[in-house]
C-alpha cells in the first residue's frame, strides 16, 4: 500500500508491505538503485546505513510490544532520505508513523514548521516520533516493575519469578535492537552532514542524543530488574530456609518422642509405670516434659 504525502515541494512516501509494482514505481520516479528498491520489497534482519550519490538508505528496528500489530516484537522501518523526498517502508503497521502522517497533514495545511527545508528535517521529527513510542514502552515496563516490587514485599515473592522473567525478557529484546542504533546513527550523521549541509549537525547530534536517552533508560530498567531478581530469590530462599528449619525442629523433636512411645509399646515382662492408675498420664508427661525442654533448648539457642 502506498501512501504519499506533500509539504510545498517536499514529498514523503510511505509504503506499508509493498508489492513488486509499488516498489518499481517508486524506484523510476526517484531513481533508485535497483539492490535499494529490491532490499525494499522484504524486511532485512540486520539494520544498514547507505550513502550513495544523493540520497542515503537507512535500516532501523524499532522495539514493540503493544505497539505492534504483529507476532514481531521488532518493527523494520527502511528510510530513503534524498533531498526534497523521503521515502518510509515497513511491513507493519506503524502506530507512530501513522500519528506522524496526521500531524504532517495538519503542517501542510498550516505551514507552521521548518520541515520544508529538505527532507532531513522530516526525518528529525519522525524519529522523535519513533523513539518517543519506544519511551512510552518502556514506561510501561517501568510501571510493572514498581507493580512487582510492591507484590514482592507483600508477600507474593513465588509469583513474581514468572513476572519478574517477563518483563527480562522485554528488556532484552529492547537493549538488543537499540544497541545497533549506535553505530548506524554514527554513520548516518557523518552521511547526513554530506547530505544537508553543516547546519543540519545539531539536528543529527540530538537524534544521537534521542537514542542515548532511550538506551540509557533501557540500562536503568535492566539494573533494576536485576535488583528486583536478587531481592527476590533472597526472600524465596529465607522463605523456604525457614520452611525447612521448622521442619527440621519438629522432625528433631517427634524422634525422641516417638522413641518414648515405642519403648512404653515393647511386650515385656516389666516396664517402668506400666500398671499404675495414672500410667498413661505419667507417660504422655514425661513426653510433654521432654517437648518443652527441648522447645527451650532451641530458644535459648535462638534457632526459633
Amino acid at each position: 500500500m502506498i501512501s504519499r504525502y506533500t509539504h510545498g515541494d517536499l514529498v514523503w512516501v510511505d509504503l506499508e508491505s509493498p508489492n513488486q509494482s509499488e516498489v518499481r514505481k517508486v524506484m523510476e520516479e526517484f531513481s533508485l538503485d535497483p539492490h535499494i528498491a529490491e532490499e525494499l520489497l522484504s524486511p532485512s534482519h540486520r539494520p544498514k546505513v547507505d550513502y550513495l550519490k544523493d540520497y542515503i538508505y537507512l535500516i532501523l528496528h524499532f522495539p514493540a510490544f503493544r505497539h505492534s500489530h504483529e507476532s514481531e516484537s521488532n518493527q523494520e522501518v527502511d528510510f530513503v532520505l534524498g533531498k526534497k523526498f523521503i521515502i518510509t517502508t515497513h511491513y507493519d503497521t506503524i502506530d507512530p508513523l501513522h500519528k506522524f502522517s496526521k500531524l504532517f497533514e495538519v503542517d501542510s495545511i498550516l505551514d507552521r514548521s521548518n520541515m520544508n527545508e529538505h527532507a532531513g528535517f522530516v526525518f528529525f521529527y519522525m524519529i522523535k516520533k519513533l523513539y518517543k513510542a519506544v519511551s512510552h514502552e518502556l514506561d510501561y515496563i517501568n510501571d510493572s516493575l514498581v507493580d512487582i516490587e510492591k507484590k514482592i514485599f507483600d508477600g507474593y515473592e513465588k509469583e513474581m519469578v514468572v513476572e519478574i522473567s517477563k518483563a527480562s525478557k522485554e528488556l532484552l529484546v529492547f537493549k538488543q535492537a537499540l544497541q545497533t542504533h549506535g553505530g548506524v546513527l554514527s554513520s548516518f550523521q557523518i552521511a547526513g552532514e554530506k547530505l544537508y549541509g553543516e547546519d543540519f549537525h545539531y539536528y543529527l547530534m540530538t537524534i544521537n542524543n534521542e537514542h542515548y536517552r532511550v538506551s540509557s533508560d533501557v540500562n536503568a530498567g535492566i539494573d533494576t530488574i536485576r535488583e528486583l531478581r536478587e531481592t527476590n530469590n533472597s526472600l524465596v530462599s529465607t522463605k523456604q530456609n525457614e520452611v525447612m528449619k521448622v521442619l527440621t525442629i519438629m522432625a528433631f523433636v517427634t524422634f525422641p518422642l516417638s522413641l518414648i512411645a515405642s519403648i512404653f509399646g515393647m511386650n515385656t515382662e516389666y516396664l517402668p509405670f506400666v500398671g499404675h492408675p495414672q500410667d498413661f498420664w505419667i507417660v504422655m508427661g514425661i513426653m510433654g516434659t521432654a517437648t518443652i525442654i527441648f522447645f527451650t533448648f532451641f530458644k535459648h539457642r535462638k534457632w526459633l
